[in-house]
């Protein structure tokens, strides 16, 4: 039997109906949908789902997160058109599998013993041969030898123009058709499973039951029954976070346009969140020891939920799906950058706020994060990124994927760069600026340097101010220089120490002049001179950006190189006694002429330039930490699990048939001759033409026409 890509063929109603009825039923059909289907599962697979629309906008802009969000992509498995997708293409290989099990079931029973003399003749593989056996004989014959080959035989006698003829008709791989019925069963069975566990039932509870998402804030007990599904509910895959020695019994089921929360028939305690380290600081194990506490019989139960080992109650699975920070209590302490801001401590939880004021300017401190662990590779150095233990490569994910798919395997150098935390500023008017510091100082290019990260949008990478680590590895040298360079009496100080030291005594006027272009160079860089800047630039604040700006109005572009070279000796030389009159003034000794020295000085003045466009007055250095972690669980009730798992092994066991599996059929028609003995016709037909059918046909004619081979 060939299988057909027809539908199924009505003769009743109008010509549309029997139309429609072929359309839908046909293997075409549901091909084309098995299509959409893979193509839609990889846009669901590639856009992250139920993510927060402001999100979408950081990623694809206003029009396109718009366009997209009109055609459903960012839910794409709950989407209108996907269900009904999916439940066409559950009916259309039902009707198949309806249309072609009886023809199959048929044929699985027929031997085709009627077939004619003269079609056998028209097979590829065909052979002749006289036979000295009579025919009954000679079919007995045959019989037995296609049985112990494990052919299944029929033996059919019928008259002939010559006398009384045999056929002998035998078949083997008749599973082939049963790969079939499971490869298309399983599909349907995947698809009902997938409509099970998905988003349909809590769809429809929406549609049909008045549930809403919730889109406030405030306590989880205070939501309104409307926005909360049953314990009852048949299906449904949420997040549920629980802090260390608490205990919460509500999932949050994502949505696009808010949350719904799924309570549950027990609560989940967390005794202690576990996180393993290999000596490079990648993890190694997440794992949460909790106590189920079921609501109705008040059982206690203790489990261990670790990556890929659930744990399991009334039905419901509860996976490790992330950790996060569960409150952890911090304290900050303040460093003047870019202004006249005193140095304070403030202590906070994250996730809480604090007041702050800056003059009559409000601001607001948001604790956004703690990262106690941070790993970066170190084989290419360069900025960090403030990547965590779940992110673990500061290489850019698109270069690694562009160029020749043959890339030599660069060894990489994997370090625990210690503690980072995150915090927003936010003005009166609502506006935040993200900020990103680490707690240690990182080895840069030979030297340490304090990361203080900042980014104005999510969507944007941090951009890190970098401090260099004074001989104590603190700020506290770049802090008093930054003070230092804001006093007028400490520059003019500075700037007349370094004249007499530059010039040899007695030379008067030669010391004048050099302390007149030291004092407008640090003046310039200090931001107390500011030159106009270039049609179209943003306003100069100070920095290097000052003194080039200077250069440029004032100086011809023929002698500019070489009066920069002067200005920035002069510069650097005059930064230098600022620094050593901050350390007098500290009860400090003085700074030895080192290499040491030289290398903080060169840092020291590339972060005095970039502090002046630094977008707060202050930023905060974590002190000191206390620790509270949460664990993350999603928690799922999945009836068409085992529906899906039946579907995959369907499907295997389907696709291994129809491939390995070849159906044969052999026919010898054997009819009388003149001398007694026989005449013989022999056909073999299978479904795929492949060598071993002609070797086969080769074997069988030796065998039953003893025919040499």
């Amino acid at each position: 039997m060939t299988v057909s890509t027809q539908g199924l063929q009505i003769r009743t109603g109008s010509r549309f109906a029997s139309q429609l009825v072929e359309l839908v039923s046909s293997m075409r059909f549901a091909i084309s949908l098995l299509t959409v289907i893979c193509i839609a599962s990889v846009i669901g697979t590639v856009v992250k789902q139920h993510e927060p629309l402001n999100n979408y906008v950081n990623q694809f802009g206003p029009f396109w997160a718009d366009v997209f969000g009109s055609a459903r992509l960012f839910t794409v498995y709950s989407a209108w058109w996907f269900l009904l997708i999916l439940a066409f293409l559950v009916v259309s290989t039902s009707l198949c599998i309806a249309r072609n099990t009886p023809k199959i079931l048929v044929d699985f029973k027929a031997y085709k013993e009627n077939i004619r003399e003269q079609s056998l003749k028209a097979f590829p593989h065909r052979a002749e041969g006289a036979l000295p056996e009579t025919p009954e004989s000679a079919a007995n014959r045959m019989g037995q030898t296609l049985l112990g080959s494990g052919w299944k035989v029929k033996l059919q006698s019928r008259e002939s123009a010559g006398g009384t003829g045999w056929m002998v008709a035998a078949k083997a791989g008749s599973t082939n058709k049963i790969g079939y019925l499971a490869a298309h069963s399983a599909i349907v069975l995947v698809c009902l499973g997938g409509l099970l566990d998905g988003d349909l039932v809590v769809r429809a509870q929406m549609w049909f039951n008045g549930k809403t998402p919730f889109t406030g804030g405030g306590l989880i007990a205070d939501v309104a029954p409307e926005h909360r599904l049953s314990p009852s509910n048949p299906t449904f895959r949420g997040n549920l976070l629980v802090t260390e020695g608490t205990t919460a019994g509500t999932a949050i089921l994502a949505q696009s346009d808010g949350v719904l929360l799924q309570d549950l028939p027990f609560s989940v305690e967390l005794k202690k969140f576990i996180v393993e380290y290999y000596d490079t600081g990648m993890p190694r194990l997440f794992a949460s020891d909790i106590v189920i506490h079921d609501h109705e019989t008040g059982e206690k139960k203790e489990a261990r939920v670790e990556v890929n080992h659930p744990a399991s109650h009334r039905g419901i699975n509860i996976y490790q799906s992330s950790f996060d920070d569960g409150g952890s209590r911090v304290n900050l302490q303040a460093v003047p950058i870019n202004g006249p801001a005193k140095a304070f401590e403030v202590s906070g939880v994250i996730g809480g706020t604090s007041a702050l004021s800056n003059g009559d300017e409000k601001l607001t401190l948001e604790y956004t994060g703690l990262r106690v662990i941070n790993v970066e590779n170190f084989a290419n150095q360069g900025e960090a990124s403030g990547t965590d233990v779940r992110k673990v490569d500061l290489r850019s994910s698109i270069e690694s994927r562009l160029g020749s798919g043959h890339k030599p395997g660069a060894e990489k150098t994997l370090r625990n760069v210690g503690p980072s935390f995150s915090y927003k500023l936010r003005d009166a008017a609502g506006q935040a600026v993200e900020y990103n510091n680490y707690m240690l100082p990182l080895e840069i290019d030979g030297a340490r340097m304090f990361l203080f990260g900042m980014r104005e949008t999510p969507s944007e990478p941090f951009r890190y101010l970098r401090i260099p680590a004074d001989e104590q590895d603190s700020t506290d040298g770049f802090v008093r220089l930054r003070s230092a360079l804001a006093d007028p009496v400490l520059r003019e100080l500075a700037v007349r120490r370094y004249a007499v030291s530059a010039v040899e005594a007695g030379r008067t006027e030669l010391a004048e002049a050099l302390q007149a272009s030291a004092g407008r160079a640090i003046g310039l860089f200090a931001g107390a001179e500011i030159p106009e800047a270039a049609a179209g630039d943003p306003p100069i604040k100070g920095g290097l950006q000052a003194v080039s700006a200077f250069l440029e109005n004032n100086v011809p572009e023929a002698e500019r190189e070489r009066a920069s070279d002067v200005l920035v000796r002069i510069l650097n030389g005059t930064l230098f006694e600022l620094l050593q009159v901050s350390r007098e003034r500290a009860g400090l000794p003085p700074l030895e002429r080192s290499e040491a020295t030289q290398q903080f000085m060169t840092h020291a003045v590339m972060s005095l330039s970039d502090a002046f466009y630094y977008p707060a007055p202050m930023t905060f250095q974590l002190k000191d930490f206390e620790h509270v972690q949460a664990s993350v669980f999603q928690v799922a009730r999945a009836p068409g699990q085992s529906i899906v798992y039946l579907g995959c092994v369907l499907l295997i066991l389907g696709v291994f048939v129809m491939l390995y599996v070849r159906e044969r059929r052999v026919w010898v028609w054997l009819s009388p001759t003149a001398s007694g003995g026989a005449q013989a016709t022999m056909a073999l037909s299978s479904n795929r033409k492949t060598m071993e059918a002609d070797q086969e046909f080769d074997v069988l004619k030796s065998q039953l026409l003893k025919v040499p081979s």
